[in-house]
């Protein structure tokens, strides 16, 4: 297919701005890349950062989205991993199977990553997607807010035949992101205490991983109540707002335990709630995990003691898989039942509305808004 593909899409011109609705041409794959008809995607807060202009090192205007499931339209010469007509998921973590990390097997952070080198071309340092005559950059390699889009074969993976686009798209960030940090990263360990700060689409996933671990109480920790009825329902053990205490919630948290969690997750992103995390696992066995993304050029102040004594902190990149090698096995697990993020997804939206889909994430509304083409 060499042909060029008109297509809607939905582009972020400047930061601050609402995604604006546009007709987009979308060039043919090149060499070792993929065209993919975008099926379904979902909105993560990492795209409404992309907005808010808190991502690192995004050149605008630019199509973000990078949690979505589709079909292969097209490939480019050399592309092996995939052919027209399967369902596959953009990569928002490629695995390039070359770099020190791809072939360390105890690392996933491919050092082809936006955080190593900039995806905002394609690797040959141009773009693939043109609105109104100009260049629109690419967002991380996969730009999943356009119903067509093209990205590197080290960027996409094949999935089951008969797996539901709309549902499985979370694979591609949200849902393998926190299960994967209980379950890769801190590696929670039966009869274990788990405290999880921040109940979005991530954090609850961290709580199905904690439970599916075998741990003994799941704490769940948010400023919004409405979150709490999902957060049980999938295993957490009980629910606290910080609000509620006059106290810090570290405090709180070594109060209700005795000597603070086994495991904690920050999925949340804020430097303040990182410390707290921290400071509320066990002073010299405890885990705590960064899953939230921290704003771009934030820093971090605490007292080094916290760690001196023992415990240990973490960062989790897309849950810890080597994403070529683990999405599709993830989707496999999920064909089989064994675990279900379907409830993740409270909104159902056609593209179009996809401002609305911002404005449910914004307002605390929505866990997670799939948005169908």
């Amino acid at each position: 297919h060499s042909t060029v593909i008109k297509c809607k899409a939905a582009v972020a011109w400047e930061v601050g701005k609402p995604l604006s609705i546009e007709e987009v041409e979308v060039a043919p794959p090149k060499a070792h890349e993929v065209r993919v008809k975008i099926v379904a995607t979902g909105i993560c807060r990492t795209d409404d950062h992309v907005l808010k202009g808190s991502f690192p090192n995004i050149d605008y205007p630019v199509i973000p989205g990078h949690e979505g499931a589709g079909i292969v339209e097209s490939i480019g010469e050399g592309v092996t991993c995939v052919k027209p007509g399967e369902k596959v998921i953009p990569l928002c973590l490629p695995q390039c199977g070359e770099c020190s990390s791809c072939l360390n097997p105890d690392t996933n952070c491919c050092l082809k990553t936006h955080l190593y080198e900039s995806q905002n071309l394609m690797p040959d340092k141009t773009s693939r997607f043109t609105c109104k005559g100009k260049a629109i950059h690419h967002f991380l390699w996969i730009s999943t807010f356009s119903e067509y889009t093209v990205m590197p074969d080290s960027a996409i993976a094949r999935i089951d035949d008969d797996a539901p686009l709309d549902k499985v798209c979370l694979f591609g960030c949200g849902f393998s992101t926190g299960y994967g940090a209980a379950i890769n990263t801190a590696k929670v360990k039966p009869g274990s205490t788990c405290a999880i700060f921040g109940l979005g689409g991530v954090g609850l996933s961290v709580v199905i991983g904690c439970k599916s671990a075998g741990a003994s109480r799941i704490i769940g920790i948010d400023i919004n109540k409405d979150k709490f009825t999902k957060a049980r329902e999938l295993g957490a053990t009980e629910c606290i707002n910080p609000q509620d205490f006059k106290k810090p919630i570290q405090e709180v948290l070594v109060e209700m335990t005795g000597h603070g969690v086994d495991y904690s997750f920050e999925v949340i992103g804020h430097t303040d709630t990182m410390v707290a995390a921290l400071a509320s696992c066990h002073m010299n066995s405890g885990t705590c995990v960064m899953v939230g993304a921290p704003p771009s050029g934030s820093q971090l102040s605490f007292d080094p003691m916290l760690l001196f004594t023992g415990r240990t902190w973490k960062g989790s990149i897309i849950g810890g898989w080597k994403t070529k090698d683990s999405i599709p096995k993830l989707v496999s697990g999920y064909m089989e039942k064994k675990f279900n993020p379907d409830v993740l997804i409270t909104h159902t939206l056609p593209f179009d509305k996809i401002n609305e889909g911002f404005e449910l994430l914004q307002s605390g509304k929505s866990i997670r808004t799939v948005l169908l083409f």
